[in-house]
C-alpha cells in the first residue's frame, strides 16, 4: 500500500469518526446501523432498510446525507407513482422568442442520496426506473439518458407489518442491494433518551464532515484496499454454502433453503469488508470485517423454502449458522 493511500486512511477513520459524534446530536443509539449505512456508501452500494414505522429511519438518512454536504431526497412510493415521477420528464416551456420548447425538468432521483420509501408501494414499472438508476447511474427519459451526479446513493425502505396491496421486489431486484439493513426497536434507556432529546427545543443543525469529492476519493480508496487471499477463499466458500443444489450445501441447509446467494454476494462480501476496514482505520482486509457484513449481505439473498418458514427458521439463522460453521473449519 503506497504512503499516500496510508495517509487518506487515517483521514478517513477520522472524518467516519466525527460523522458518527455529529450523528450523535439528533440519532439515538442505531450505531450498528450507521455503520452499515457508511461502509454502503463507501463501497458504491445501495442498501434497503426494514423496519417499522417511527424508527426515525428518514431522520437518520437526511442527517447522513448533511453530514456529508451531500443532496438529499426523499420520494415517497404509492400505487398510483409513474415512472416519470421519479425520474422527471420533459414539459412544455415558452423560450423568450416566444416559441413552445420541450425542457427536461428533472424528477427527485438527481440527487446523491435518494431515500425511496415504502418501494415494495410502487408498481412495477415504477421500481424498474428507480433499478435502473441504481444499477446504470443514469436514466431514460423519451429516448435520451441523463447522468446522475456522483456519488449516488439509494436506500430504500419496506415496512414489514404491512403487505396489503404492495408488490414486492421479485429476488433479482433485491439482490440489486449490496445490504438489507434492519433497524430495530431503542433499548429501553435509548427510548427515554429519544423522548428526552425530540420533545424540547429545536434539532440542531449538523457541521458538514466530508464533501461529495472526497465521498468519491474514499470510495476509489476503499477499491485499492489489499485483501489477503484467504479472504477471497472464505468468501467465496461461504457463498457456495448458501446453494441447495450445489456439492458445498451441507445436508442440513438443503431443505431449508429454495434459492441461494449468487456471485454479486461474494463482490459485496469483499468491498463490505474492504468498506468496514477502511472505515475503522485498517490497511488490511480482515477476516472479521466479512464476518460483519456477512448478514446484511446475505439475509435478502437467501430465500427459505416452505419448510424452513413453517418451522420457524429464518434466512438470518441459516446465515449465521453456516457463517459460525465455517469458521469453526478453519
Amino acid at each position: 500500500m503506497q504512503a499516500d493511500d496510508v495517509v487518506a486512511i487515517d483521514k478517513l477513520r477520522t472524518d467516519y469518526k466525527r460523522m458518527c459524534q455529529e450523528l450523535g446530536k439528533v440519532i439515538v443509539g442505531q450505531q450498528s446501523v450507521i455503520e452499515q449505512l457508511a461502509i454502503c456508501l463507501f463501497a458504491r452500494g445501495h442498501a434497503l432498510l426494514m423496519g417499522v414505522p417511527g424508527l426515525a429511519k428518514t431522520l437518520l438518512i437526511r442527517r447522513l446525507a448533511e453530514t456529508m454536504d451531500l443532496s438529499f431526497s426523499r420520494i415517497q412510493f404509492t400505487p398510483d407513482l409513474m415512472p416519470m415521477d421519479i425520474t422527471g420528464t420533459d414539459i412544455l416551456q415558452e423560450s423568450g422568442s416566444g416559441r413552445r420548447e420541450f425542457e427536461f425538468a428533472q424528477g427527485p432521483i438527481f440527487a446523491n442520496i435518494v431515500l425511496a420509501d415504502e418501494v415494495n408501494r410502487a408498481p412495477s414499472k415504477t421500481q424498474a426506473a428507480m433499478l435502473e438508476a441504481m444499477q446504470e447511474h443514469r436514466i431514460t427519459v423519451v429516448g435520451r439518458t441523463y447522468t446522475l451526479d456522483e456519488p449516488f446513493f439509494v436506500l430504500a425502505t419496506q415496512n414489514p407489518i404491512e403487505q396489503e396491496g404492495t408488490y414486492p421486489l421479485p429476488e433479482a431486484q433485491l439482490d440489486r442491494f449490496m445490504f438489507m439493513i434492519e433497524v430495530d426497536y431503542p433499548k429501553l434507556e435509548e427510548e427515554i433518551e429519544i423522548a428526552r432529546t425530540t420533545t424540547g427545543n429545536a434539532i440542531p443543525k449538523l457541521d458538514h464532515i466530508i464533501d461529495g469529492e472526497n465521498v468519491q476519493l474514499f470510495q476509489d480508496l476503499v477499491r485499492r484496499l489489499p485483501v489477503p487471499d484467504h479472504i477471497y477463499e472464505f468468501a467465496a466458500h461461504l457463498v457456495r454454502r448458501t446453494r441447495p443444489n450445489g456439492d458445498s450445501a451441507p445436508e442440513w441447509v438443503k431443505p431449508l433453503i429454495s434459492w441461494g446467494a449468487g456471485p454479486r454476494a461474494v463482490q459485496y462480501l469483499i468491498l463490505g469488508a474492504k468498506s468496514r476496514a477502511a472505515l475503522l482505520g485498517s490497511y488490511m482486509t480482515r477476516l472479521e470485517d466479512v464476518l460483519a457484513v456477512a448478514e446484511p449481505v446475505l439475509i435478502h439473498r437467501v430465500i427459505t423454502s416452505f419448510g424452513a418458514e413453517s418451522e420457524g427458521v429464518s434466512s438470518r439463522q441459516i446465515v449465521q449458522r453456516l457463517v459460525d460453521e465455517l469458521v469453526k473449519e478453519g
